[in-house]
């Protein structure tokens, strides 16, 4: 079957991977990100997982299937997305220091204009952080690509005191949530696996 991962994170490719799912094409979606004010978190990434499935839907065969992912961090309510700079991380980690947050991650499947959405969340929270915590954190370069200014797969684990809910979803991929969605769609992941094995 014909599977198009709309994203070009490294992550999601190896997590989609881990689930079994070994053929895969890769087309990063251009998909405008931007929405309208005062949405809830869960909404924005069940808007933005379908927008990026759409975007790349042409490129998909008769009876392929479209993975979109989208995640966001949010503290209080309000969104922290990618920081723009070096001082815009120091603020975000330093926000996170010692506090729970929340963890979004949107996922849409399409296949010949059927479409399912589904979002999960998972709370983490922060040990608290010292300002040369938070420097030195910062000139690993890791934050800069990362949604919150952290990655809980690399360094950033070392932040990190403790997790509620699925650990992959931090990463951008909710597994367990999106093998479910799969299956619905008549994909069962563990036969893939095993299928795999096999070979």
């Amino acid at each position: 079957m014909d599977i198009i991962l709309a994203s070009g994170s490294p992550r999601r490719k190896q997590l989609l991977a881990q689930m079994g799912i070994e053929t895969f094409r890769v087309i990063s979606s251009d998909a405008d990100e931007t929405v309208e004010p005062g949405l809830s978190p869960a909404r924005i990434v069940e808007i933005l997982s379908a927008r990026k499935a759409e975007a790349v839907a042409d490129h998909a065969k008769p009876g392929g299937l479209v993975i979109a992912a989208d995640t966001i961090v949010a503290l209080d309510g309000a969104v922290l997305g990618k920081p723009n700079d070096g001082l815009e991380a120091f603020r975000m980690l330093s926000a996170l220091s010692g506090r729970r947050h929340q963890v979004y991650t949107g996922v849409t499947l399409l296949r010949d204009g059927e479409r399912r959405t589904e979002h999960e969340v998972t709370t983490v929270t922060f040990r608290e952080l010292t300002q040369d915590d938070i420097t030195r954190y910062i000139a690993t370069g890791e934050p800069m690509d990362k949604a919150g200014a952290y990655g809980i797969q690399g360094y950033g684990a070392l932040l990190v005191e403790r997790i509620e809910g699925d650990y992959f979803n931090v990463m951008g991929l909710p597994v367990c949530r999106l093998g479910r969605m799969l299956a619905g769609m008549g994909t069962d992941c563990l036969a893939l696996a095993a299928g795999n094995r096999g070979q």
